[in-house]
């Protein structure tokens, strides 16, 4: 493509910090006097935007490295559901769309001396047009990084699978969000593992509260809900959300036994909403069907700094809306791409990982 040095980050899975870690990576290069591109092949995280579906990450982008160029250059490829359907009928031409990746890495790539790609939610996301991060790797001769969690020892499969499939191009594995109870395991027995097989391992970054999950407020501006609690805590995170279907004796078990949650109910359901509000672990409420709670659950809740929230939606179809915000992670902002620079700079030759001077 050009003589551009370009690095592709990809992941095993969504949700687990690629955008934080790419623009961590891009603006601390910038920082360093480097000029720095950015572009997202596939736009996978779409909202509306002057009237057309684009992808919020090269938005952000943009804005933190204050660049010009066109989005439709940085995200040549709305991976919407609409173009997936047009894709399977054969109304997409593969030729075409690695030509316009090639062309708008180009731009992209103009004047700078390091791209930065963000790659895709999954590594299989783009296989039904031939555009694969692997694919796109091959296209813009980039070296790929691989940002990886880690849960159990099962977990090595999925990593070992991905970095093959990567090839010659990979450049090494970063593990993201990991927990205190798993750290040695990976350290110790993981990555040794690994680098025995090919893989490099460019560094362990430990679970940071402040970007895990989301908070409250984040929740409802997603959600567009009516907060009822004025005084309440909504920066507060959420991590997981339980739902509330059942008699006020045995959510209180089940509550019990969650932390960092917010609870979806109905407005309607009285004896859940109070049974919630003695769990610890329960951080907001989040009450369906724009029913108004009773006056003594908002006294309660007012009493423990829990921020309720009110939707006129369905409990089903709020699980499904609150599930997606979870699942995509909190609001990018430059805060959070500040403290993943941290995290970087703590735990990884950064230098080495982009191949520049720092």
């Amino acid at each position: 493509m050009t003589d551009t040095n370009t690095l592709l980050v990809t992941s095993t899975e969504e949700g687990i910090g690629k955008t934080a870690i790419t623009l961590a990576l891009a603006t601390r290069a910038r920082d360093a006097g480097h000029d720095v591109g950015y572009m997202k092949p596939k736009g996978t995280r779409l909202q509306s935007a002057v009237g057309k579906t684009r992808d919020q990450d090269p938005m952000l982008a943009r804005e933190l490295l204050d660049l010009d160029t066109e989005i439709h250059e940085m995200e040549p490829i709305v991976y919407s559901p609409t173009f997936i359907q047009e894709a399977i009928r054969g109304r997409e031409d593969p030729d075409g769309l690695r030509e316009r990746v090639i062309d708008s890495a180009a731009v992209c790539a103009e004047g700078t001396d390091l791209l930065l790609v963000e790659g895709s939610d999954s590594l299989s996301t783009g296989s039904i047009v031939d555009l694969t991060d692997a694919d796109i790797a091959e296209l813009l001769d980039a070296r790929v990084l691989l940002v990886s969690d880690y849960g159990t020892s099962g977990d090595t499969d999925e990593i070992l699978s991905a970095a093959r499939s990567l090839g010659d191009r990979l450049a090494g594995v970063l593990f993201n969000g990991i927990t205190d109870a798993t750290v040695d395991e990976l350290a110790d027995d993981v990555v040794p593992f690994l680098e025995g097989e090919g893989v490099p391992v460019h560094g362990i970054l430990p679970r940071d509260r402040s970007l895990a999950g989301v908070t409250v407020d984040d929740l409802a501006r997603s959600l567009g809900a009516d907060v009822l609690t004025g005084e309440a805590d909504t920066d507060v995170h959420i991590e997981r959300f339980s739902v509330g279907a059942m008699s006020g004796s045995s959510a209180l078990d089940r509550f019990r036994r969650t932390r960092d949650a917010v609870v979806v109910t109905g407005g309607d359901r009285s004896e859940v909403q109070t049974a919630a509000l003695e769990a610890s672990g329960v951080k907001a409420l989040l009450l369906t069907g724009g029913f108004q709670p009773a006056s003594a659950v908002v006294g309660r809740a007012a009493e423990r700094n829990v921020p309720i929230l009110s939707v006129q939606s369905d409990t089903r179809t709020t699980i499904d809306r609150v599930e997606e915000v979870l699942r995509t992670g909190r609001t990018r902002n430059e805060a959070t791409i500040d403290r993943m620079r941290e995290l970087l700079d703590d735990g990884v030759d950064v230098a080495d990982l982009l191949s520049v001077e720092l």
